[in-house]
This record gives C-alpha cells, sequence and structure tokens, in this order.
C-alpha cells in the first residue's frame, strides 16, 4: 500500500491520534487524510452555487457578484444562498423528526403488544407527556395511555393546520413571538415539504423570505422531532439519571467479542444491550473462543447506551473508521446518519464485518440484517451471534490502545432539577440563585459534531476549560459530549481542578461535573426544556432570550447541526458556530441571520473561525445578558448575597430585631 503522510496533528484525542498514526505506517486511509487531499469547493462552500435545476449549476461569482451576478433563471447571490441555508436547515429536520417518527411509532407498537420485545419503562415520564398532549390518564393502564400519546405525536407530522402540540411547552412570551412573525410550525412533515417547494426552481424569491422559512422548519426540529423523539425514548428505556463509565477507543477488549452500536435510533441498541447477558448468547461467544461480548458505543447512539446503561464510548463521527482499525472489533453494527460510506471499505483491510440494519441506509460491501421491531431480541441475537462467528477471524493479537477515561454521564433534564433539591424539593431555583449570585456567570451549550477540517476536539476541548474556569456552566450533547468525556472533564474532580471559585463550590456541594452530558443529537431538546424551566422558575427574565446563555458548535459538518442551531436562534438565543458561514457569499443573507434574526427573535446565528474569539465573544454575550438583567457584575470568588427562603421562626426573629433596633 502507499505510505499516507502528514505533517499535522489530527486529533487532539491521544488515543485517536496514536491509531492514525499507526495507519499512516501501515497505508490506511481515513477521513483525515481524505480531508486534507480533497480541499472543498470555494464556490459552493461559501453558498454561491445555486444546482436546483439543469439550467445550473450557476456559480455566482466575480468583483461585485452581490449585486450584479445571476443565475440563468435570474436569481441573485442573496437568493441562492437563502436558498441553500433553507434547503441545509430543511434536510437537517427531516433527519432528526423521520428518526422521531419511527419512535412514536415503535411507542405505539410496544403499548398495543405489537412489538412484544419493547416495553415502556418511565410511567411517570409517560404522564407527564399525556398531560401535555392532552390524554387522560385517570384510571388507565400505561399501554392504554401509551397508544393514545403515540396517535397525538403521530398527528403532529402530518398536522395539516394549527400548531404542533409542544409549542405550547416554551414561555409564553416566546410563543407569542413566534406566532407574531408567522413561524410557528403547524405539521412536520407540512413544513419540510414547504421549505422544499420554496426552495425550488421559480418559487419563493425573497431572502428575507426564505430565511424566516428556515426558522419556521427549524422549530419543527426542535419543537417537534427532537423533543418527541427525546421523551418517547425516555418512556421506552427510561430517562437517564447518572451512570458511571468510560470513553476512548481504548474501551475495546482483547479477549471478548467487541460490537460495536453506531448511528442514532436507540431502540435495536436497547435490545442488543437487553439480550448481550443473556446464558446462551455468552456460551455462544465462548464457544467461539472469546471470553464474553463487549458492547462499545459509537456516535449519538453510543450517548443513547451510555446514559441509560453506561455502555463505554469509543467516542464521536470521526472515531468510526479508527474504531476498525484497532484491529478489534468483531462488527460495526450501524442504523442511520453519520455513517461514512468509508467505513465499509476501512472494514475490508480488517477481519471487521459492517451490519446494517435499515432498509433507509443500506451500504456496498456490508452485511445487511433488517432491524424489526416485531421480533426485535431475535435479530438482536442474531446480530450478536454474527459477531461472535467472526471472533476467530480476527488476526489482531493483542489491543494497540488500552488508555480510557472515567466519565458520568446521565443528566437528563429531570435529573438536573432533582439534584438541585431532591425528590419533594426538585427545583432549578439554585441553579438561577447561583447565577444571579454570581457564582455561575452564564451556561453554554457545548454541542455538535467533529470535522476532519479541524482537528478533531481541539476546539471543544479549548472552549471547555476556558468556560469552566471562568465560572461557566457547560452542557453537551452529541459529539462534542464524546469530545468532552475524552478529555475528562465529565468528573466531579475536574471541577475541583480546573473550575472558577464560584462553579467549584457550586458542583462541589451537588456532587456533579462542570460539564454536564445530557445525551445525543436529538436531545439537544432537553437543553430547551432545561431553558423553559429556568425561564419559569423567575428571576432571570421571562424568556429564553433574556438567559445568560450561548450555544455553540465549534466542529460542525452536518446539516442537523445546523436545524438545531436555528431552532435555538428562533428560540432566542445567540448561537455560535465554528468554521466560515455556509452563506458567506452574501452580506444580504449573512446581516439577515444576525441583525434581522436578532431584532425579530432575540436570538442571531455566527460563524467564527477562531476558537479563541468564540469564547470571548460568548463571555460578551453572557454577561451583556448578566447587565440587561441586573445582575452583580461577575468577579471570580466575589458573591451576592444568597436569596433565603425565612421560615416564620426566622421573621419573627427579624421583626423582634427590627424593633429593637
Amino acid at each position: 500500500m502507499e505510505h499516507v503522510t502528514t505533517t499535522n496533528v489530527q486529533s487532539a484525542d491521544k488515543v485517536a491520534e496514536e491509531i492514525i498514526e499507526w495507519a499512516h505506517s501501515h497505508g490506511v486511509r481515513s477521513a483525515f487524510d481524505r480531508a486534507e487531499a480533497l480541499k472543498p469547493c470555494p464556490i459552493g462552500h461559501t453558498g454561491a452555487c445555486c444546482k436546483i435545476c439543469f439550467m445550473g449549476p450557476c456559480r455566482l461569482v466575480g468583483p461585485d457578484a452581490e449585486n450584479s451576478a445571476t443565475g440563468v433563471c435570474g436569481a441573485t447571490l442573496p437568493v441562492v444562498a437563502a436558498r441553500n441555508m433553507l434547503r441545509m436547515v430543511a434536510a437537517g429536520t427531516a433527519a432528526h423528526s423521520d428518526h422521531a417518527r419511527d419512535m412514536a411509532f415503535t411507542l405505539l407498537e410496544a403499548a398495543t403488544g405489537e412489538a412484544p420485545d419493547i416495553k415502556i419503562k418511565d410511567g411517570k415520564k409517560l404522564n407527564k407527556v399525556a398531560s401535555i398532549v392532552g390524554v387522560e390518564t385517570a384510571g388507565r393502564t400505561k399501554e392504554e395511555i401509551g397508544k393514545d400519546v403515540a396517535l397525538k405525536l403521530i398527528e403532529d407530522f402530518g398536522r395539516q393546520k394549527g400548531e404542533l402540540s409542544y409549542i405550547k411547552r416554551a414561555p409564553k412570551k416566546r410563543q407569542e413571538i413566534w406566532r407574531k412573525w408567522g413561524i410557528v410550525p403547524r405539521g412536520i412533515d407540512r413544513e419540510i415539504a414547504e421549505a422544499m417547494h420554496r426552495t425550488n426552481m421559480g418559487v419563493d424569491q425573497e431572502p428575507e423570505n426564505l430565511m424566516m422559512a428556515a426558522m419556521k422548519v427549524s422549530l419543527a426540529d426542535g419543537w417537534g422531532g427532537c423533543m418527541i423523539s427525546t421523551d418517547i425514548t425516555d418512556i421506552l428505556f427510561g430517562t437517564p439519571s447518572p451512570k458511571h463509565s468510560t470513553a476512548s477507543l481504548g474501551v475495546m477488549k482483547a479477549g471478548e467479542v467487541n460490537v460495536v452500536l453506531h448511528g442514532h435510533e436507540p431502540t435495536l441498541a436497547e435490545m442488543i444491550v437487553d439480550v448481550s447477558g443473556e446464558p446462551g448468547i455468552l456460551e455462544y461467544a465462548r464457544s467461539k473462543g472469546a471470553t464474553g461480548i463487549n458492547l462499545v458505543g459509537m456516535c449519538c447512539t453510543a450517548n443513547e447506551v451510555l446514559m441509560r446503561h453506561g455502555i463505554p464510548t469509543a467516542g464521536g463521527f470521526l472515531n468510526q473508521e479508527l474504531a476498525v482499525m484497532t484491529g478489534l472489533a468483531e462488527a460495526v453494527v450501524v442504523d442511520v446518519q453519520c455513517i461514512m460510506p468509508a467505513l465499509a471499505q476501512a472494514a475490508k483491510q480488517f477481519h471487521t464485518k459492517v451490519i446494517t440494519t435499515s432498509h433507509k441506509g443500506k451500504m456496498i460491501d456490508a452485511l445487511h440484517i433488517q432491524y424489526d421491531e416485531h421480533r426485535a431480541k431475535e435479530i438482536a441475537r442474531e446480530i450478536l451471534k454474527t459477531a461472535c462467528d467472526n471472533y476467530p477471524n480476527r488476526t489482531s493479537k493483542g489491543s494497540r490502545v488500552t488508555e480510557t477515561t472515567p466519565v458520568i454521564a446521565g443528566f437528563s433534564h429531570e435529573y438536573i432539577e432533582y439534584m438541585q433539591g431532591g425528590l419533594y424539593r426538585a427545583s432549578f431555583r439554585p441553579l438561577n440563585d447561583a447565577i444571579m449570585a454570581g457564582r455561575i456567570r452564564g451556561v453554554v451549550g457545548l454541542v455538535g459534531c467533529n470535522n476532519p477540517r479541524t482537528t478533531q476536539d481541539s476546539f471543544h476541548d479549548y472552549l471547555a476549560t476556558e468556560f469552566i474556569k471562568n465560572d461557566v456552566l457547560v452542557v453537551s450533547t452529541g459529539c462534542g459530549a464524546a469530545a468532552c468525556a475524552k478529555a475528562g472533564y465529565m468528573l466531579p474532580e475536574t471541577a475541583l481542578e480546573q473550575a472558577g471559585p464560584g462553579l467549584r463550590e457550586v458542583c462541589e456541594a451537588i456532587g456533579i461535573p462542570p460539564i454536564l452530558h445530557l445525551g445525543s443529537c436529538v436531545d439537544n431538546s432537553r437543553i430547551l426544556t432545561i431553558a423553559t424551566q429556568m425561564v419559569e422558575e423567575g428571576g432571570l427574565g421571562d424568556d429564553i432570550s433574556d438567559l445568560p446563555a450561548v450555544g455553540i458548535a465549534p466542529e460542525w459538518m452536518s446539516e442537523k447541526a445546523l436545524a438545531i442551531g436555528v431552532y435555538f436562534v428562533a428560540s432566542g438565543v445567540h448561537v455560535i458556530f465554528g468554521s466560515e458561514s455556509p452563506v458567506s457569499a452574501s452580506s444580504v443573507v449573512q446581516e439577515i441571520k444576525t441583525d434581522l434574526w436578532e431584532k425579530r427573535t432575540g436570538g442571531k446565528l455566527q460563524f467564527i473561525a477562531d476558537p479563541k474569539e468564540i469564547f470571548e465573544t460568548t463571555i460578551a454575550s453572557i454577561d451583556k445578558k448578566r447587565d440587561a438583567l441586573k445582575l452583580k457584575k461577575y468577579e471570580p470568588g466575589k458573591f451576592g448575597a444568597e436569596r433565603v427562603l425565612l421560615t416564620m421562626a426566622d421573621r419573627r426573629k427579624l421583626e423582634r430585631e427590627q424593633a429593637a433596633s
């Protein structure tokens, strides 16, 4: 094979970099090398290319392209850039929401008994959702309630008029803003279809109108598909609470059958977890020479099984090929989203079998075993036996990497509320008080993908370090959470060693890490719920846009990430993406997504390529929100007076003291 050389460190993840270097010495290529060899098209990269009809593609370039360049049809650069943006957001919404649709039908089949291996685990969460969507619970079984809840949520996909069920979960002021600007989604599928129609040749030609449509379809994702998926996954498989586990590609075990669970839909992964400990399956593994079965998570499926079962995570998007390159993976089991076509090609150089399981996501040179929820555990056993059959074919005689990092994950919004007051006093009051007193400066959502055009995890790691040092509480999801986990930030001890004095005190009092793992990409909806509960708790304004909080996707690459970013902007959040803007060719569109969006919704979307500038911009935004709320100026280690709830005895004592004085 041709020797691969590189002069740059390609990953801040030490274990990943070790495998990359091994791959280079053995002539094995990965996404890191392809990114170096294949440079992005500078025209498409900035949003200046239109290819929605066959009169083109039209490249709108030139010294005064903004004002003079047009496509064959006459579309201007701002129109083309805005259409490209809307199409990306619609595609991201479609991905999350199709996932959510599958979860809704799985809940229906679990409730009716059509999927006998899947049961409703969290009746409390089911009843909570039932109250939101107007389903009666008194005197009914959880299966009866589950059926009606599923049917109600399924309506949200095809609804033609009205509003999504979960719109009412947002703060009232936020709902009024959405209605004022006509961006409340009706049905999820309707908004996606309309977005695609608007961007067809010869339809919507106004950049502002197109960009407001991007907000509308994104809200169908955040307050629709993502939130539905999170809730149903909790109902079926349990609402997460903290679990201790490990992170790194070093979680592969030399003497066991290693099965990597990769993708986004949690249903099959849950079934594989369930059957992996069965005596018959374990005996089958031993009959092939292994001592057991080792399940390992990858990407967002990793976050799902980590949050609920403590299954170790091998990392995010860019680690998938590297997992194969350990030489220890008997099978990589995939479903949908963020699965590289190169995965099966990498596996051909090793003994690994790539197993696709969804009719939506097949792959050349992969083995397909179609998942069927009606016989879910039977399929799970078949997959595990296939992996066991492959164990004798392994050529690696030991682990090339063994280093792992401990991690505590599983901070659902329900648990975050519980941990601040216990079963009977659960509340977001302590968090709000800590922010008002200046112990916590603000909150950052550090989320999103990895991108091989950025040194893997480097932006996540830098920003995590700087934020917690400056008393900013960080919540994380997706590949961002994987990056923080691998770097060791998700341990309570990290707060003692690296956090600022205020954040350290809060973390020590509660016993939490300074960065909270909230789950997979769809679980960004948990952040929306947390923000809403903070508003409703009082003291930090009356809308999400008032909170001293910023959302950041520093190494993004996916259309799903863009949909998430826009629905946070529409919800009133200042959002920053790393790298260049995908619509930078048009100053008109650039201004819309910052100035116009901020004027109308209180949120804005920025693209900043330098991590130091991202940090400085974020801190300035948080401090500006603190000033607007007239909170105490943040000073490290200098806290304002605590708000104390006085008992009647305290009040009488205070009255006596005041009378005496």
